[in-house]
């Protein structure tokens, strides 16, 4: 069993960091809600709101990994562009994709809302962390500020999600492949 760095990366990028930060958008959101109501059933203890304020914390940092490695380490390899005459374009995913007109789509929106969508969800989710840093409890007194922050929560989830379903996809029909291989392990003989 073997990977390359570059698929590595790519995993690490999608499956390591995307996708941990869309699992923790769920229970972000759930807490989001439980620690803004106004009437909760049962009053949150301050070890449960700074385990929160972590958590929160934590989140930002996988959403601020997953698109920082996408932008600076997977992305480059996307879009390396092919030597004059070449025809194998497997090494050259973004050429790939648009040397047909079944996926060029992947590439002319996917890619391009990828690009861009994908900044939204740390951007936000580090607003949501600040305030709830900020405020914590408090902010069930403050009807606007909670709407803001709930809604900016689920903005991201919702960024996040485009963003791994475009990636997911493309990197289904143009691998981002390369690299020095990685030996996971050894195979038995027949």
């Amino acid at each position: 069993m073997e990977i390359t760095v570059r698929g590595l990366w790519t995993l690490m990028h999608g499956m390591g960091f995307g996708a941990l930060y869309l699992l923790a958008c769920s229970g972000a959101l759930v807490e989001l809600h439980r620690f803004t109501t106004s009437s909760p059933p049962s009053e949150a203890t301050p070890g449960q709101e700074r385990f929160f304020k972590v958590y929160l914390l934590a989140m930002v940092v996988l959403a601020w990994a997953a698109v920082l490695t996408g932008a600076y380490v997977v992305y480059p390899w996307y879009r390396a562009a092919p030597p004059p005459g070449t025809t194998a374009l497997a090494m050259f995913p973004q050429r790939l994709l648009m040397s047909s007109s079944t996926t060029i789509g992947w590439h002319s929106l996917g890619m391009e809302w990828k690009e861009h969508v994908a900044w939204f969800a740390p951007i936000s989710i580090t607003m949501v962390a600040f305030v709830f840093i900020r405020y914590g409890r408090d902010l069930k007194n403050h009807r606007q500020l909670r709407a803001a922050v709930l809604s900016f929560a689920v903005a991201s989830f919702v960024a996040a999600g485009i963003a791994g379903f475009c990636g997911a996809m493309i990197n289904k029909y143009a691998p981002v492949q390369g690299g020095h291989t990685i030996q996971l392990s050894q195979g038995e003989e027949k």
